[in-house]
């Protein structure tokens, strides 16, 4: 078991995870995904593959297939492997930084799909 001092866990304070200050088990990779703000990225499924995603600052808004909106802040943890999402979008005033963790190519239980998108 982790202490609440470790980096992955935050402080007690805080109580939420980020993975920016955290030492990763051997197998896996951490890929960090900025928006700028007012800025959209596409929603590629493939990009999320086998990822576990935390909101490290910012909020990001996840729009799906119909047009509705979800919003995450700081702290927020996703899987964003296949849902129906069309875009990601940074309604806010300052850059939104994600880390996604995934294990590493080597170590992956299953490859993405070809196509890359949704």
């Amino acid at each position: 078991m982790r202490s609440t001092e470790d980096p992955i866990y935050g402080d007690s304070e805080k109580e939420r995870i980020s993975f920016l200050d955290a030492e990763l088990p051997p197998g896996f990779e951490l890929e960090l995904v900025s928006v700028e703000p007012g800025a959209t990225r596409p929603y590629r499924d493939a990009e999320w593959w086998d990822s576990l995603v935390v909101v490290e600052h910012g909020h990001i808004e996840l729009e799906c297939v119909r047009g509705g909106r979800r919003r995450f802040g700081p702290g927020a943890v996703m899987w964003l492997v296949g849902l129906p999402l069309v875009a990601l979008h940074n309604p806010g005033p300052e850059p939104v930084l994600l880390a996604a963790v995934s294990r590493s190519q080597a170590q992956a239980i299953n490859s993405p799909p070809d196509s890359g998108l949704n």
